[in-house]
C-alpha cells in the first residue's frame, strides 16, 4: 500500500481524514510522516517558557513548510517571561513559515524590529493578532502590505518597557518606510486596552481608511485630542462594530457613529455605556441597522426599545442579554414594528421571560418569520410558555435551550412536532430533559444536522441515528 498511492492521493487523503484520526498517520512510516506534515496548514502551538522549546520551534516549524495558519500561545505565564523571548518567537516563525496568512501571537508584547523582519518573511500574511506596549508605533503597518485583518492587545508590563530601544526602533522603522499618513489595507481592527493617552492612535485611525469592522474591548479611550479628532475619518465605510466593556467611551463613540456613519449594519454593546447616550444614538442614527446585541444590564429600558422600534424597524437580528429593566410591553411594540423582517432574537437570561407569563406566545404569534430563536440561561422558562410560541414559530431552524432547567420532555415533543425545519438545537443543561425524549427528537427531526447534549443523554439508538443521518453531536 505504502508504493502503490503516489504522494499527492496520500496528501489529499490526508486532508480529509477527521481531525482524531490524523495523529496515527505519522505512525505508518516515514514516507507518510513526511507528506503528513508536508500536507499540513494550520497549527495551534502551546509553548514552555524554557529556552528548549523555544530553540526547537524553527527546526520543529521547517518540517510544515506549508502553514498558512498558525496559533502560538504559552502553556503558562512567568514572570521571567520577556518581550526578548516574544521576540525570539517570532523570528523563528518568520524564518521558517513563508506561506503564512495568519498567525495569531499569544505571548508578551514584541519589538517594531521583530514585526518588519515579520513583514519581509511573511509578505502573504493578512490576519495578525498581536501585543504592544507603551508606547507604542503603528508605522511598521505600512510594511503588511497583504494585512486585512489585525487584533492588538495593549500592555504595561513592569519592568518590560526600555524607552532608549522604542526610541532606536521606531526611528528604524520610520526610516525604513516612511512617517508620513497611509492607507493601510486593513478591514477589520480589534484593539484592546487603549487608553486617551495613546497619541499614536491618530496615525492609525487617519490611516484606516477601508476599514469595514471595528471591535473594542476594555478601552478607556480612542486617543489624545488630536486622536479623538482623526476618529472619524476610519468611519465611513464601517459596517460593524463591537464595543466590550468599553464605558469611558461608549457614549463619544456612539455619538460619533450616530453623526458620521451611515454604512452600519451591525451594533453590539456589552456592559457599558449610559441610557442617555444609548438613546441619543438609536435616535439621531441615520444608518440601515440589521443587527443590534446588547447585553446591557442597567442601562436598556423600553424607551430604547419604542426608540428601535421606530428608526431600526429593518433590524433581522436582535439580541438582548441579561436586560432586566425591559418590560413584555416594550418587547410587543419592538416585535410589531419588525414582524416582517426579523429573524433571529435572542433574550438571553433575561428575567421579563418568567415575569409575564403569555409573553413568549404574543411574541410567536407577531414573528412568524424568525428562523433563529435563543432562550438560553433563562432557569425558569417552563413548558408551557416556549410550546405556546414554538406553535407559531414553524420556520425555526436554530433553537436554543441552554440552561432552561425546567423544561421537560413534553417540551421536546412539542420541538419536533412543531419546527419539522430545525437544523441544530442547543438543549445541554436542561436537568429536565431525559435520554428518552432526546431519541424521539433525533428519530423524528428530518433536517437536524447538529445537536448540542451531554453525552449520558444519548441512548445506543439515539447515537446510531447521528451517524446513519450525519448529525453532529456537541457534548
Amino acid at each position: 500500500m505504502d508504493t502503490i498511492l503516489c504522494d499527492e492521493l496520500l496528501q489529499e487523503i490526508f486532508h480529509r481524514l477527521p481531525p482524531l484520526s490524523t495523529s496515527a498517520v505519522s505512525l505508518v512510516s516515514r514516507r507518510w510522516l513526511r507528506l503528513y506534515r508536508l500536507s499540513v496548514t494550520s497549527l495551534s502551538l502551546r509553548l514552555s517558557p524554557q529556552n528548549s522549546s523555544i530553540l526547537s520551534l524553527s527546526p520543529f516549524l521547517s518540517h510544515h513548510p506549508y502553514l498558512s495558519s498558525l496559533t502560538l500561545s504559552p502553556a503558562t505565564f512567568s514572570p521571567g517571561d520577556t518581550s526578548t523571548s516574544s521576540d525570539h518567537i517570532l523570528l523563528s516563525v518568520a524564518s521558517s513559515c513563508p506561506y503564512l496568512r495568519n498567525l495569531h501571537f499569544s505571548f508578551y508584547p514584541v519589538s517594531l524590529l521583530s514585526l518588519l523582519s515579520l513583514s519581509n518573511s511573511c509578505p502573504q500574511l493578512t490576519s495578525l493578532s498581536i501585543s504592544l506596549s507603551r508606547p507604542h508605533s503603528f508605522h511598521w503597518l505600512v510594511s503588511f502590505l497583504s494585512l486585512k485583518d489585525l487584533s492588538i492587545v495593549f500592555t504595561c508590563v513592569s519592568g518590560e518597557f526600555d524607552s532608549e530601544e522604542f526610541n532606536s526602533d521606531k526611528e528604524n522603522s520610520n526610516e525604513m518606510i516612511g512617517n508620513s499618513d497611509a492607507e493601510l489595507p486593513i478591514e477589520n481592527l480589534s484593539l484592546s486596552g487603549t487608553r486617551a493617552c495613546d497619541s499614536s492612535l491618530n496615525w492609525l485611525w487617519r490611516s484606516c481608511k477601508k476599514l469595514k469592522r471595528l471591535q473594542l474591548r476594555s478601552c478607556e479611550g480612542i486617543g489624545d485630542t488630536a486622536s479623538v479628532s482623526s476618529f472619524v475619518e476610519c468611519l465611513n465605510g464601517l459596517q460593524e462594530v463591537e464595543l466590550r466593556t468599553c464605558r469611558t467611551i461608549v457614549d463619544r463613540v456612539l455619538l460619533k457613529l450616530a453623526e458620521n456613519c451611515k454604512s452600519l449594519t451591525s451594533l453590539l454593546v456589552y456592559d457599558g455605556g449610559s441610557k442617555e447616550g444609548l438613546l441619543q444614538f438609536i435616535s439621531l442614527s441615520r444608518c440601515n441597522l440589521l443587527k443590534v446585541d446588547l447585553r446591557l444590564p442597567l442601562d436598556l429600558d423600553n424607551n430604547h426599545l419604542l426608540a428601535m422600534a421606530e428608526n431600526f424597524n429593518g433590524l433581522s437580528t436582535l439580541r438582548l442579554q441579561s436586560c432586566c429593566l425591559i418590560t413584555g410591553e416594550g418587547l410587543n411594540t419592538l416585535a410589531v414594528a419588525m414582524s416582517n423582517g426579523l429573524e433571529e432574537l435572542a433574550l438571553i437570561h433575561c428575567d421579563v421571560v418568567k415575569r409575564e407569563p403569555g409573553l413568549l406566545a404574543t411574541l410567536g404569534q407577531n414573528l412568524r418569520r424568525l428562523r433563529k430563536l435563543d432562550l438560553s440561561h433563562n432557569a425558569m422558562l417552563v413548558d408551557k410558555e416556549l410550546i405556546s410560541m414554538l406553535v407559531s414559530c414553524n420556520n425555526l431552524s436554530e433553537l436554543n435551550l441552554r440552561g432552561c432547567k425546567w423544561l421537560s420532555n413534553v417540551a421536546v415533543v412539542s420541538m419536533f412536532k412543531s419546527c419539522k425545519h430545525l437544523e441544530s438545537v442547543d438543549i445541554r443543561a436542561c436537568c429536565g430533559i431525559e435520554v428518552e425524549a432526546i431519541e424521539l427528537f433525533v428519530l423524528n427531526s428530518p433536517r437536524l444536522k447538529r445537536i448540542q447534549v451531554e453525552e449520558d443523554k444519548l441512548s445506543d439508538v439515539a447515537r446510531m441515528w447521528t451517524l446513519n443521518k450525519f448529525i453532529e453531536v456537541v457534548d
